[in-house]
């Protein structure tokens, strides 16, 4: 029985992955709810109307592991172009923005989580991924994100000096596992040594 995941999977990001699943070579993948336009456009998916979304598991146990991120929009201080930029933000965050990127593209292809107002849309709560995409943002509790109680806030990221380190040398586990140079058992266990490790060493753990 073969690996249930592609060859290579160990150096592939968001695109090859978003390739893989666009082609039929890739049944499962977790990833961001931006993603859901893309696999379900059937100019660029064969797999367009073969999909399904789900949110994250919580096993019984009340907590999801869903991540609330957003690539943000922002003027730069001192800018000399400053009513520009936000007549253009204005614009490209307004329902009038959505229409027209609905008009040309569908209500499929209008960007997610920009408005409330996106998701009070009659016409686009008939997208397929519209109710799981609010559902995901709507359960999703930076400021208690796990079971059990811990010291920070937030989903995934901590916003700790360390933390691109650890993610860096925990991600290097699963490729390794990936890559099949080490087990899946032992990577689980060398990433989860890795945190307390480096958090104990930067004085967060006494």
């Amino acid at each position: 029985m073969g690996r249930p995941w592609p060859p290579g999977a160990a150096n592939n990001g968001f695109n090859e992955n978003l390739s893989l699943f666009q082609t039929g070579k890739c049944g499962m993948w977790i990833d961001a709810t931006v993603a859901t336009s893309f696999v379900t456009n059937p100019k660029e998916s064969i797999v367009a109307d073969k999909g399904g979304f789900a949110l994250a598991p919580e096993n019984g146990l009340g907590k999801r592991g869903n991540w609330l991120w957003a690539w943000s929009l922002g003027i730069p201080v001192g800018t000399a172009k400053e009513a520009s930029a936000k007549t253009f933000l204005a614009r490209a965050t307004s329902k009038e923005y959505a229409n027209l990127v609905a008009s040309r593209e569908g209500w499929a292809n209008v960007p997610p989580g920009t408005r409330t107002s996106l998701y009070e849309n009659r016409e686009y709560q008939k997208v397929p991924f519209a109710k799981m995409t609010l559902e995901s943002i709507i359960s999703a509790d930076p400021t208690r994100p796990t079971v059990d109680a811990v010291p920070n806030t937030g989903v995934q990221f901590v916003a700790i000096p360390e933390f691109q380190g650890i993610g860096t040398a925990v991600g290097q586990q699963f490729s390794a596992a990936l890559a099949g140079t080490t087990l899946l058992d032992d990577a689980l266990a060398n990433a989860q040594a890795l945190a307390p490790q480096e958090t104990t060493r930067a004085g967060y753990i006494k």
